[in-house]
């Protein structure tokens, strides 16, 4: 008998062994499925405020690296560069939708829709629904609230909000409204430049140059106060494959850093909503928030 008492120790042991690592194993495996909200919640910040801005109509290699964009790049040395951006579709109405709501809520062209037309969930109404604050500020817009379709350079086509009804027309305000007291800004808030300022009628030096001019005192103050400034486009060229230049800035963005991973409008929302624990709106359900770019 004692002579079989130690192997039988040692054979238990390893399969008990055995037993943990396949069991460990299992849990990691199921870890990186990223399944769960709160996988993926955890690896981004939540900044105070986050502002984005949406420019138009220009391929990533017509700004990154451009010298007619020395704002923007120093935005990029300065924090994160995404180089596998994209657009989803073309024209821009229905990026802009995607990117605000996770679906184009049926709109395939840049025509005027009526307002208030969908009901459905989006970044505003997820964020008033969590106790969150929301606003947009709309160069050239004529008025807070207005649900004109265009109005000189302005055309409401880049400012997805007027197509829900559940979200209030007053959030929407002019850039003029757009404040000097940064901690007075919603925690999540969209710039939309009018259609010269924006680079779809104008030189990528104008709207480098608008951004400078309109957004340098908010991204410098984002460095040093817990926010964040996020620049994109809603579409390329239509001759790059939709690829386009995005680039995050504030405290929590490792200056510098950059992410190759394939990134669209989807991510980007998802990214927003996961910073402030809403609900997922359309395609944000199944998208990945961006990642390997944050300080903490």
């Amino acid at each position: 008998m004692s002579g079989w008492s130690i192997p039988r120790r040692r054979t238990r042991t390893a399969l008990f062994s055995a037993i943990g690592l396949a069991a460990a194993s299992a849990g990691l495996w199921a870890g990186l499925g990223g399944t769960s909200a709160a996988s993926t919640t955890a690896t981004v910040p939540t900044p105070d405020h986050t502002v984005v801005v949406v420019f138009e109509n220009h391929a990533y290699n017509q700004v990154i690296g451009s010298s007619s964009a020395p704002y923007i790049n120093s935005l990029k040395s300065g924090g994160a560069n995404l180089t596998q951006s994209f657009g989803v579709t073309h024209p821009s109405q229905p990026n802009y939708l995607q990117l605000f709501s996770g679906s184009n809520q049926g709109v395939t062209d840049d025509s005027c829709y009526t307002p208030g037309f969908s009901s459905a969930p989006n970044l505003g109404s997820e964020l008033i629904a969590a106790g969150k604050t929301w606003g947009s500020y709309n160069e050239t817009l004529p008025s807070q609230g207005s649900t004109t379709c265009s109005s000189g350079k302005y055309a409401r086509k880049h400012n997805p909000w007027f197509a829900f009804s559940n979200v209030p027309t007053s959030s929407a305000k002019t850039m003029a409204q757009f404040p000097t007291d940064f901690t007075t800004l919603p925690q999540v808030s969209f710039v939309v430049p009018n259609l010269c300022s924006d680079m779809h009628d104008c030189s990528v030096s104008t709207g480098d140059t608008w951004l400078k001019n309109n957004l340098k005192a908010y991204a410098d103050w984002a460095k040093t106060h817990n926010s964040l400034l996020v620049v994109t486009f809603d579409e390329d060229n239509r001759l790059a494959g939709n690829k386009i230049p995005t680039v995050l800035y504030g405290q929590q963005v490792i200056p510098g850093s950059s992410s190759s991973t394939t990134y669209n409008h989807y991510n980007v929302l998802r990214t927003i909503e996961d910073m402030y624990g809403t609900t997922h709106a359309g395609q944000a359900a199944n998208a990945s928030d961006i990642t390997g770019i944050w300080a903490s």
